[in-house]
C-alpha cells in the first residue's frame, strides 16, 4: 500500500508544498509548489504577511492532487491573534521586529532568568514568545483578543476551522514544563499570562480537523481530506527526519538558522546548561532537543541580498581557496539577528575584534563559512558535556546540507564525521509523522531506516589539524 501525504512547509524566506509519497520501503519527496516569504516593514513596524502565505499553501493544496492528509510546519515563537468571532487581529509580527528589545530585563524583574530556566529550559532569545507577549501587554490586539494561534496552527484553523497548540512549537514559547510537558501554570500566572489564550495542546500524531468544504472546492480536492498535527515546528520535524543508524549522533539543522544539538529523553535544567544558553524543546515520542540557536545561513542570505544575489556555486568555488580562519565572527552574536547591512556588519565586528577585516565576496563567504563551523563545533562539544552524551558522527540536514564547504568544514571543525542530508528533511519528517499516523510507518528507529535506505547522503571525513580549530575558537572567545 501506498499513499500521499502533503507537507506543507513554511520557512522564513519561502514557504512550500511537498508531496511525500509513501510505501512499505519507498519514501518519495516531489515539490508542488513553492512560493516567497516576504515580510513587510509597515510603519508599526516588521509583518509577516499571513495571508499571502495562506494563498500559497492554497496553491499548493490545488497543485499536490489528491493527498491522504495534510501537514503543516513552520518556524517558531511567532503567533497570530483572533477576536471572539474568530477573526485574525492584524498580521502577526515577526520575531526579527524590535520591539521585544530591553523586554527581557522587565521579566527578569519578576522571575529571574534562572528561575525562568529552571522552569521551563529554554535558552534565552529576545523573541521567545513570553518575551513578544510581555512586549504586547498594553497593545489594543491583545486587549481584544480571544484566542492565540502559533503560526502553523494558524493556517491549520483556517483550513479546518479547529483550533489546537501543537506541543513541539509550543515548547518554543517559554510557557511549556519541558518536564511535565505541559503548561507551566505557576510561570505564567507570575507573568500575568493568560493560558486561556492558548487552544488545547496536542501532540505530533493527532487529528486536527478536515478541510472545511470551501478549502475543498478552492483546491479541487475530494473529501473529506483530514489534517494532522505532526512536529509543527519545523526543527521538531526536521530532528525526526534524520537519518541516523545509532543513538549517539549529534545534528545541525541547517538553513536560515543553525540549531545543534542532541537528542535527548530528558531535559538538562542545570545551571551550567543557562549559562551556556542550550535550550530543552520538545521533540517527537517524548523526546527533548536539547540545542543552541546559531545565526546560521542568514549571515549569507543576507550577504547575497546586499551584493545582487550572484552565483553562489562559483562563490563558494572562490571561497574555497580564501586562507582558512583568516576572519572570524561569532555566529551567535545577537547584533546579526536585524536585516541589512550584513557584509558591512561583519566587517566591522572583524575590526573591533582586531582580526582582518575582509573585503571580497568570497572572503566574507569564508568568514561566515568558517564562523558557523566554529559555532558547530562549540555546540556540539559543550552539548556533550553539559548532557553527558557522547557522540560519533554529525548528521546534517536541511538546506545547509547542499553545500559542500561548509558540511568540511563542519567535520574538521568537529573532528567528527558529518552525513550531509536530506536537504528537505522537515518535510520529510512532516511527511513521516502524518504516515504514521496512518499506519504506514512504525517507531522513531524505523522512520530514520527508512530515511537511510532511500534519501540521498553524503559523508564528509575530517581532514586537517583539529588543533588549528580549537586553537582559532580559544582567540575568538579570548576578544569576545
Amino acid at each position: 500500500m501506498t499513499a500521499s501525504f502533503a507537507a506543507v512547509d513554511l520557512g522564513a524566506s519561502s514557504g512550500r508544498v511537498m508531496v511525500g509519497r509513501v510505501g512499505p520501503d519507498s519514501l518519495d519527496l516531489t515539490e508542488a509548489h513553492r512560493f516567497r516569504n516576504r515580510p513587510v516593514r509597515v510603519p508599526e513596524g516588521l509583518r509577516w504577511d499571513i495571508l499571502a502565505l495562506y494563498a500559497g499553501v492554497l496553491d499548493g493544496l490545488r497543485a499536490a492532487g489528491q493527498v491522504n492528509s495534510v501537514g503543516i510546519d513552520s518556524w517558531a515563537v511567532d503567533y497570530g491573534l483572533l477576536d471572539a468571532d474568530g477573526a485574525l487581529l492584524g498580521n502577526p509580527v515577526h520575531y526579527r521586529d524590535a520591539r521585544t528589545e530591553g523586554v527581557a530585563e522587565q521579566v527578569w524583574a519578576s522571575v529571574p532568568a534562572a528561575d525562568l530556566y529552571a522552569a521551563t529550559g529554554l535558552q534565552y532569545a529576545p523573541f521567545n514568545t513570553l518575551y513578544q507577549l510581555t512586549a504586547a501587554r498594553s497593545s489594543a490586539q491583545l486587549a481584544s483578543a480571544e484566542r492565540l494561534l502559533l503560526i502553523p496552527d494558524l493556517l491549520a484553523y483556517w483550513l479546518t476551522g479547529e483550533a489546537g497548540t501543537e506541543l513541539t512549537n509550543a515548547s518554543t514559547t517559554q510557557l511549556i514544563d519541558p518536564r511535565t510537558r505541559d503548561w507551566s501554570y505557576d510561570l505564567a500566572a507570575k507573568l500575568g499570562i493568560d493560558l486561556k489564550l492558548f487552544a488545547p495542546l496536542r501532540s505530533p500524531g493527532d487529528p486536527a480537523g478536515l478541510l472545511r468544504p470551501e478549502v475543498l472546492e478552492e483546491t479541487g480536492l475530494t473529501g473529506p481530506v483530514p489534517v494532522t498535527a505532526v512536529g509543527s515546528h519545523d526543527t521538531a520535524s526536521a530532528v525526526a527526519a534524520v537519518p541516523a543508524t545509532g543513538e549517539h549522533f549529534a545534528y545541525i539543522c541547517t538553513g536560515t538558522w543553525s540549531l545543534a544539538g542532541l537528542e535527548l529523553d530528558a531535559p538538562v535544567l542545570t545551571e551550567a546548561s543557562r549559562a551556556a544558553n542550550f535550550t530543552n524543546e520538545l521533540g517527537l515520542d517524548g523526546t527533548v532537543r536539547y540545542l543552541r540557536n546559531i545565526m546560521g545561513l542568514w549571515l549569507l542570505q543576507e550577504c547575497l541580498r546586499e551584493w545582487g544575489e550572484p552565483d553562489l556555486t562559483a562563490l563558494l568555488r572562490e571561497a574555497a581557496e580564501v586562507t582558512p580562519l583568516r576572519s572570524l565572527v561569532d555566529a551567535g552574536d545577537a547584533a546579526f539577528l536585524a536585516p541589512g547591512r550584513m557584509p558591512a556588519r561583519i566587517a566591522d565586528a572583524c575590526r573591533e575584534s582586531g582580526r582582518p577585516v575582509p573585503g571580497s565576496p568570497a572572503e566574507v563567504t569564508r568568514c561566515i563559512l568558517d564562523s558557523l563551523a566554529l559555532a558547530h563545533r562549540r555546540a556540539i562539544t559543550e552539548a556533550q558535556s553539559l548532557a553527558d552524551h557522547p557522540v560519533d558522527v554529525v548528521h546534517i540536514v536541511g538546506g545547509g546540507a547542499r553545500n559542500a564547504l561548509l558540511c568540511q568544514l563542519t567535520a574538521d571543525a568537529c573532528g567528527l564525521p558529518v552525513v550531509a542530508g536530506p536537504a528537505e528533511a522537515a518535510a520529510l519528517g512532516n511527511v513521516l509523522v502524518q504516515a504514521r499516523a496512518h499506519g504506514l510507518v512504525g517507531d522513531r528507529t524505523s522512520m530514520r531506516r527508512l530515511l537511510a535506505r532511500t534519501q540521498q547522503l553524503r559523508r564528509y571525513e575530517p581532514t586537517g589539524d583539529a588543533g588549528v580549530w580549537r586553537a582559532a575558537e580559544d582567540r575568538l572567545l579570548s576578544r569576545r
